[in-house]
């Protein structure tokens, strides 16, 4: 015969109600940090955070503040004219620099009179405060980027070293999200 169902044990006689629940509570404990665990590495894989470091990006960006950095945007396309991005430095992969498409592979640059040119084409930029005072030509290789500072007259960028190899771009700058009076 079976036994009936009141006899069946339900817990251990030999756990304590107040075990019971430090147990309840520990495997709580231990869930959450599981996930916490499994969210950070989503997180880190899908985006990164970075401390502008300079004037280069100015007034788009200043220096002291924190961008969130998407790196899936450009897994599923290019970086477009007028992208803010993070990037490894090509001369030093260990530093990242921020910048602004302004040139896509296979574009020309051309720069006179405070006035920026691609494909022969005015470039209007709103969000620069001076107009560049150099002057060049730049032809943008296949799978390279021409990118700029806004702060055109005090930043190191395309127009010093060269093209940004597509490889090297980290990610596209989504939000600015300190300090607060900032955000956005």
């Amino acid at each position: 015969m079976y036994p009936a169902p009141q006899d069946i044990p339900l817990e251990n006689p030999e756990t304590t109600p107040q075990e019971h629940h430090l147990l309840d509570f520990l495997v709580d404990i231990l869930e959450t940090l599981i996930l916490a665990v499994i969210l950070f590495f989503i997180i880190n894989t899908a985006s990164a955070r970075i401390k502008v470091d300079g004037s280069s990006m100015e007034p788009t960006l200043h220096n002291g503040e924190f961008i969130l950095v998407s790196k899936v945007n450009y897994k599923f396309g290019e970086p477009r004219r007028g992208d803010v991005i993070v990037f490894d430095f090509p001369r030093n992969i260990t530093q990242e620099y921020i910048k602004r498409v302004i040139g896509l592979p296979g574009e020309h640059i051309h720069v006179a009179d405070g006035k920026i040119y691609v494909n022969d084409q005015l470039l209007s930029e709103a969000y620069i405060n001076d107009a560049p005072r150099y002057q060049g030509d730049w032809d943008v290789p296949e799978d390279t980027l021409f990118v700029l500072g806004d702060n055109r007259n005090n930043s190191s960028d395309s127009h010093n070293w060269g093209m940004v190899p597509l490889d090297n771009v980290v990610g596209k700058a989504i939000f600015i999200y300190w300090p607060p009076p900032y955000w956005g």
